[in-house]
């Protein structure tokens, strides 16, 4: 077998050298973040079943760990606290007519007492680790509606409740609320929604959808992320008995409160 020896770096290529290739680098993994509660489920089902087909690579967790992550730019486009876009509106492009909102009763963000409400002043209350918005929102409640001084720990809430000293009020939200909403040592509810309605006559958001403002700029979308997602809702939207079904082992809701 002859020695072929290989073309001098240093020497330009001519015709009869050997051949010229080109390095063809891999579009870069976009990666799209799904909050992991049911109430998305409408948006994001069709995406993770196939139905509709997409290059993301979905990355679920609560909205407080991808509002982490969108700030450090480890996500390309994500559903995100309310919180999250006021405090950096300069990374972020809103997606238009797509939020987790309320009019009313939301029935997942849920402050539960073991005492009245009026009876909070100077206790501690325990509150999720998993959302932004909802802190603030009941920090805003508790101040500035029932002019309560009250203090806030975060941490675990299922595991805090089955300590010797369990809370004496907490703030849960996602499926998390749902399981809790009618726990027996905890009557007195509030739904932090219903309460803003109450107060402002307003509905509230409490999430939204942003794709990373220096992804769009870096033209790294072959289509806009933003009607991949509107067609995921509409999608959830027209079968909804398909979401429901999906939705109907091992969740604390009737099928009429999940619709």
């Amino acid at each position: 077998m002859p020695h072929i020896q290989p073309c001098p770096s240093a020497l330009p290529l001519t015709k009869g050298d050997c051949p010229v290739t080109t390095q063809v680098k891999n579009p870069p993994v976009l990666r799209m973040g799904r909050i992991g509660y049911l109430n998305v489920l409408p948006i994001y089902h069709p995406l993770e079943a196939g139905i509709l087909p997409h290059d993301y690579e979905l990355v679920s967790g609560p909205p407080a760990l991808l509002n982490t992550m969108m700030a450090r730019g480890e996500l390309h486009v994500s559903s995100c606290s309310c919180f999250e876009y006021a405090s950096r509106p300069e990374r972020y492009q809103l997606i238009e007519d797509l939020s987790i909102g309320s009019r009313g009763p939301v029935m997942s963000v849920l402050l539960l007492s073991r005492v009245p409400f009026d009876q909070l002043e100077g206790q501690e209350i325990l509150i999720s680790g998993e959302t932004h918005t909802s802190v603030a929102l009941l920090r805003l409640i508790m101040r500035d509606r029932f002019k309560l001084n009250v203090t806030f720990t975060t941490g675990q809430v299922t595991p805090a409740l089955r300590k010797e000293n369990p809370p004496v009020a907490f703030l849960a939200i996602g499926d998390e609320a749902l399981r809790l909403r009618n726990h027996p040592e905890y009557p007195y509810r509030l739904d932090l929604a219903e309460a803003w309605r109450d107060w402002t006559g307003l509905p509230f958001i409490f999430g939204l959808w942003v794709v990373s403002r220096a992804a769009a700029e870096a033209k790294l979308f072959t289509s806009d992320p933003g009607a991949l997602l509107r067609q995921g809702r509409d999608w959830g939207l027209e079968h909804m008995d398909v979401i429901l079904d999906l939705t109907a082992h091992g969740c604390p809701l009737s099928r009429d409160e999940l619709a």
